[in-house]
């Protein structure tokens, strides 16, 4: 028999709009255009002075609802018999004419929703309906058609008063989301047994339980902060189809199955993977509906991570194994043949995760399995994860998966990261701001934050460390090798030989060392097993280079295969840091120092400081200034942080011979340090209250010139410097940095405001998003409606035109009411269209803004 409750919410909106229409009065000319509320008692048809419909009119309408209802479940399931079929529709029908006594106006019955609303119908009848002695079937499916009603009702409100919808926009938003909800139900969701209904909302709410939270691993971290709500730790990602070269494009990652029924996904380690597993798990399992994504509504989601599926000697679950094989605690109350059932209707997500986490040969096991199944079962989702070089390009192809790969974070995915991830530790937001600003100035960590494991591990170590995270670049780099390379199989239970933390660090950095001796990003997969296969001996390994090679491309998650048969490490900067440290163990500091005046062995050379003894470490310091170069003596005022001991006179010796660059004297002064320095100058620039004079704006100048987050962050710290040439030169140089952060980070915190240079129409949108601009410079070709529209009239006092061909006739310039002065200019240099000033350029700017 079908369950009653279902049955009543089977009615799709083509069938209930129109019955539920002639409950109350037409439209009149105009009245979608409402200013006002509308009593509920005054809309009805069936009462007062406008009746388009009888009472008698109202059973109609109930027993067509109750006979469609009928109707859907099919012969030989009806919940009730035909007796209590006309007592339900009695009931329904008095429920419904209840609508003509509610004295609650029509947004605030919109404000209650479907199910208060029901409830509210029903108050109004209870005594009416209390007489029928409905059974218990009868009474849910009185409740659910009464539901589905109430919703179709509040829907109609909500389309024909605009004053609801100016009034409560998201409740009408979600009122149609759900309408739209239960049609794709009804399309998706075949009739079921009333067991097999209450077991899938049972095993809804333990995969919500199950999953709901999220777990990072690896970290020595403060109690409360290993696990937190999927709903605050979930970060939207972007996904990549394709390789870049290759008509490559973005999709949001939950998306990915809204476009593709089978996804091979890619992601290096901690990019992100599992959690997304999580999420559209507990998503498909959210009976409400509400999150929008129709591909997902009516779906049952099975989480099949392989490691846990895949057991030694045992052949891979059937179906009906699916829930035992993962140590589901509701696995008892499974109905027999449900998950068949499941499969069948083509209802399913089937979230296979960790195809790496499983040996080779078991590989092709799996392979086998899920081309069986999606055969088997057509019409299901499918989502396989993956870490990149686990399995090779088009592995799948077989089965018509299509191949996309996770992308790093972006800059406000990192911030939005660490802002969730301190709320939900109970940190102070400060702590999390402080974060931020260390991730921007240090160029290392900045490449570090590019997933979510990443983020997490800087997260939890600047905790730890109380915000001296920057300052220990090498034991940041430590406890990031240890997580990735020894705890975190360990703690998420991974099934696989275990190799000592310090014999993968071995065998990595010699790798590492070979990219950098070579000047290779990345190296033949050949190459790097001819290195390991020469290392094994001696590390009293017993495998071949190619069995140390695979296990240290799967597990050490440092290792990656950007293509077929090419290896590289996933962060340069890991790189770096094993590079130089297998460098100074084989003592090559000559070799490092003849390569001083290459930037791709900065920080290699900054880490092997760290790494070196002081007196290995001074002597370093010392050839870098002896060799008088510009170059030498700013990274050996970088190296001064890095060295754990260095003697008095070598730090005096290097601090005096870097005086004759930092502060720059003049501009070609600035834009040399900048060129020769880039990002390691940041770190020895004075800051703003040791600035002073004519020559302050020079120390901004230099940042523009390097550009990057690094320099965004740094030029921060200028905002409130009172120097007008200052000023100048950070309005003068948004347009190198991302648009959107340095106006809220830097413009929106100006207090002169002076002359901004305008490029183009999303240069005036940006200004808009912090209230208008008072000092306009537009640069090139503009239409006078983009300028009347986007420029707040109200803040303009200023307004430059630099153009080839001016607009002619100023009479649209009384949009302004407040602007005082107008230039128009026809000659346009390359001096004042570079987009970081120069000194002449300064001087233009100066004199229009004085």
């Amino acid at each position: 028999m079908v369950d009653p409750g279902a049955l009543g919410a089977r009615l799709a909106s083509s069938a209930v709009a129109p019955l539920v229409k002639k409950l109350f009065v037409k439209d009149q000319p105009g009245a979608a255009l409402v200013t006002k509320p509308v009593r509920i008692s005054g809309l009805v048809s069936f009462k007062g002075e406008k009746r388009d419909v009888t009472p008698k009119d109202v059973e109609k309408i109930a027993d067509e609802l109750v006979r469609r209802a009928l109707k859907a479940a099919g012969p030989g399931e009806l919940p009730v018999d035909a007796t209590e079929a006309v007592a339900v529709r009695t009931a329904l029908a008095r429920s419904l004419a209840a609508l003509g006594t509610l004295t609650i106006e029509d947004y605030e019955a919109v404000a209650l929703g479907p199910e208060e609303f029901a409830r509210t119908l029903r108050s109004q009848s209870a005594v009416a309906v209390a007489s029928f002695a409905l059974s218990r079937d009868a009474e849910l499916f009185l409740e659910r058609l009464l539901h589905t009603a109430s919703l179709h009702i509040l829907n109609f409100f909500t389309q024909r008063s605009t004053y609801i919808a100016r009034q409560q926009t998201q409740q009408s938003q979600q009122l149609a989301q759900l309408v739209r909800a239960v049609d794709v139900l009804l399309e998706r969701l075949p009739s079921q047994s009333a067991e097999d209904a209450a077991f899938e909302a049972r095993y809804a709410s333990y995969i919500t339980a199950r999953h709901g939270t999220l777990t990072i691993y690896g970290l020595d971290v403060y109690a409360g902060t290993s696990e937190w709500p999927l709903d605050t730790a979930y970060l939207s990602l972007e996904a990549t189809r394709g390789r870049p070269g290759e008509g490559a494009g973005q999709v949001v990652a939950e998306q990915v199955l809204a476009q593709h029924d089978h996804v091979l996904l890619r992601g290096v380690a901690g990019s992100g993977k599992t959690t997304l597993v999580q999420w559209l798990a507990v998503t498909a399992a959210d009976l409400t509906y509400q999150h929008g994504l129709t591909h997902l509504m009516g779906r049952v989601p099975f989480v099949l991570p392989m490691r846990r599926i895949v057991r030694p000697g045992t052949e891979l679950p059937v179906p009906e194994e699916f829930l035992t094989s993962v140590g589901c605690l509701v696995t008892g109350e499974q109905p027999a043949g449900w998950v068949e059932r499941v499969l069948r209707a083509g209802r399913g997500v089937l979230l296979v995760d960790g195809i790496d986490e499983i040996s080779e040969e078991r590989r092709k096991d799996a392979k086998r399995w899920l081309r069986d199944l999606t055969r088997t079962f057509p019409g299901n989702l499918w989502l396989v994860t993956t870490r990149p070089s686990a399995v090779p390009d088009k592995w799948l192809d077989t089965t018509d998966f299509a191949e996309l790969s996770l992308s790093p974070m972006t800059y406000d995915d990192v911030a939005t990261f660490a802002h969730r991830w301190h709320r939900a530790a109970g940190v102070d937001e400060a702590v999390g701001a402080a974060l931020l600003r260390s991730v921007r100035s240090a160029p290392e960590l900045e490449r570090l934050a590019t997933n979510p494991l990443m983020c997490g591990m800087l997260c939890a170590l600047h905790r730890e460390r109380r915000g001296f995270l920057p300052q220990d670049r090498k034991s940041l780099y430590e406890a990031a090798l240890t997580m990735l390379l020894e705890r975190r199989d360990v703690e998420r239970d991974v099934v696989a030989v275990r190799m000592p933390f310090a014999t993968q660090v071995q065998l990595l950095q010699k790798l590492a060392w070979w990219l950098i001796r070579n000047s290779r990003a990345e190296m033949d997969r050949s190459e790097a097993v001819h290195i390991l296969g020469e290392a094994a001996p001696s590390m009293n390994l017993d495998g071949s280079g190619e069995e140390v090679y695979a296990w240290l491309l799967l597990r050490a998650g440092l290792l990656r295969e950007p293509a077929h048969g090419r290896v590289d490490f996933l962060h340069r900067t890991f790189q770096d840091y094993l590079g130089a440290r297998l460098a100074v163990q084989e003592l090559d500091f000559g070799l490092l120092l003849d390569h001083a005046d290459r930037a791709e062995w900065e920080d290699v050379i900054l880490l092997a400081v760290a790494h070196a003894r002081p007196k290995e470490a001074e002597r370093m310091l010392q050839r870098l200034v002896a060799d008088g170069t510009a170059r030498g003596k700013l990274l050996a005022a970088a190296s001064l942080r890095y060295a754990a001991e260095v003697a008095p006179s070598v730090r005096q010796q290097v601090e005096e011979r870097v005086r004759s660059l930092i502060p720059p004297r003049t501009e070609r002064e600035a834009f040399t340090l900048a060129e020769v320095g880039g990002g390691l100058v940041l770190g020895l620039l004075p800051g703003p209250d040791e600035v002073e004079g004519e020559l302050a704006y020079l120390v901004p100048l230099v940042a523009a010139r390097v550009g990057g987050s690094s320099a965004l962050h740094f030029l921060t710290r200028f905002r409130d410097h009172p120097d007008h040439q200052v000023q100048l030169v950070l309005t003068a140089s948004w347009s190198v940095f991302d648009r959107e952060v340095y106006v809220s980070e830097i413009l929106a915190h100006l207090s002169r405001r002076p002359l901004v240079p305008v490029h183009s129409l999303d240069d005036l949108h940006a200004l808009r998003s912090i209230g208008g601009w008072p000092n306009i410079k537009v640069i090139g070709a503009y239409r006078v409606e983009d300028l009347t529209e986007l420029i707040v009239p109200e803040q303009l006092t200023r307004l430059s035109l630099d153009a080839p061909h001016p607009v002619e006739g100023l009479a649209w310039l009384s949009a302004f009411p407040n602007l005082v002065d107008v230039t128009v200019d026809t000659g346009v240099s390359e001096a004042e269209r570079m987009q970081v000033p120069s000194r002449i350029q300064l001087n233009a700017l100066t004199s229009q803004d004085n």
